[in-house]
């Protein structure tokens, strides 16, 4: 049996380094597949799947679960990763019925809110079409378990017994918006990685990372986030979502412009990595990117740290992708310069995606997830830095 990607270098994860390299083979997983043709290329699992469950022991608001890197991909403590339907997060969360009358009056209701609706906008926004992905990326890897659906508009990445599968972008670009939308893998997906990421290969790499750790049927997934710069990596952050990414497509965004890198589901932020070169952090600058979407094995460490193994009886595992949107970025094609840039780019302007930073909403927004929805933080892991936190984790996150 052999799962190794014959374009990657992936390395053995190791308690300080536990994210494979970008050469990797990583990938979204999909469910209920509504919008996909009826005609299936694999067999699939049965639709039936296990709803998501809360946890017996959420975290309290504010709360959060810093293991250290060597227990990265174990389920933490977590809040209840239920959608926004009846009742928003704040209802569902484990807190005294004081606090929870505070909260809805307080401005942090309002963001509460202010999620559900952009939910619903993108949500609604996800059923009209797209572009053919196949304008777009190449089969690189495992490209007999790359399907393309819907006249190249949907395609599903499978990971069998013999190997996954991987896209890549056929365009480079320097700095840009990237948009996909994903939905993952239903039931038993233990021991496998979905991903969505941006990297530019090489000794010293640049890459930011979406990546989807399989679970055990009716746990919730965890998003787990990184960013390599200058091949310096371990800035690890994880979230639970607050809906089932199984049911439905969600739009995953990558914001990256000489300013800052800005994470995004749904339009709603929940990352935020900036230019502190000034400080002496290395930012992801001069080297152009590629785009990549894959799916593959990981089961040494992806799901609560390698103990819980694939069960290759659910397998083929599969993820659906489609709505690329890469039109308001710089395609690099040579040079000194990228020379084809759509969008409106230019930093004199003020709605400029190039000079795009988050604003007081946004910024609100982002720490109303980062207080209800993140489990791992390594600027507040004490374990793994007990002397002093790395440089970017010491400059205020609000700083602007």
């Amino acid at each position: 049996m052999s799962q190794r990607d014959p374009y990657s270098h992936e390395h053995t994860a190791r308690p300080t380094d536990p994210i494979p390299r970008c050469r990797r083979l990583c990938s979204p997983v999909v469910l209920p597949r509504h919008d996909v043709p009826a005609t299936r290329p694999w067999p699939h699992k049965s639709d039936a799947h296990a709803m998501l469950v809360p946890s017996p022991h959420p975290l309290a608001l504010g709360e959060s679960n810093h293991d250290g890197a060597h227990k990265l991909g174990v389920s933490p403590r977590r809040p209840t990763p239920l959608a926004f339907s009846r009742h928003l997060a704040v209802d569902r969360h484990p807190i005294s019925k004081t606090t929870r009358e505070m909260l809805r009056g307080s401005l942090w209701w309002l963001l509460a809110v202010a999620v559900a609706l952009a939910a619903t906008r993108a949500a609604a926004a996800m059923k009209t079409g797209g572009q053919s992905l196949h304008r777009d990326f190449d089969a690189v890897w495992g490209k007999r378990n790359a399907r393309f659906f819907d006249d190249g508009r949907v395609v599903e990445l499978a990971l069998d017994r013999e190997t996954g599968s991987r896209l890549e972008s056929k365009d480079r670009y320097l700095f840009g918006r990237f948009d996909l939308d994903i939905r993952l893998v239903a039931g038993e997906s233990a021991g496998t990685i979905t991903s969505f990421y941006i990297c530019t290969g090489g000794a010293r790499h640049d890459e930011v990372d979406f990546e989807f750790l399989g679970n055990v049927s009716g746990e919730p997934y965890i998003l787990h986030t990184n960013i390599f710069s200058d091949d310096k990596g371990e800035r690890e952050q994880q979230f639970v979502l607050w809906f089932d990414p199984t049911a439905d497509f969600h739009t995953y965004s990558i914001l990256w412009n000489p300013l800052n890198i800005i994470l995004y589901i749904d339009g709603t932020p929940i990352r935020v990595f900036k230019n502190n070169e000034a400080n002496g952090v290395p930012f992801p600058t001069r080297q152009p990117v590629h785009v990549f979407a894959s799916i593959w094995n990981a089961e040494e460490w992806a799901t609560q740290g390698g103990r819980v193994k694939t069960d290759w009886s659910e397998a083929p595992f599969v993820a659906a992708y489609r709505r690329f949107d890469a039109t308001s970025a710089c395609v690099w094609q040579g040079g000194a310069s990228p020379t084809r840039c759509g969008g409106d780019h230019l930093p004199s302007s003020a709605s400029s995606w190039m000079a795009q930073r988050l604003d007081w909403w946004s910024w609100m927004t982002l720490n109303w997830v980062r207080m209800n929805y993140m489990t791992y933080d390594y600027c507040a892991d004490r374990k793994r830095y007990p002397h002093a936190f790395p440089t970017e984790c010491i400059i205020p996150i609000g700083r602007i």
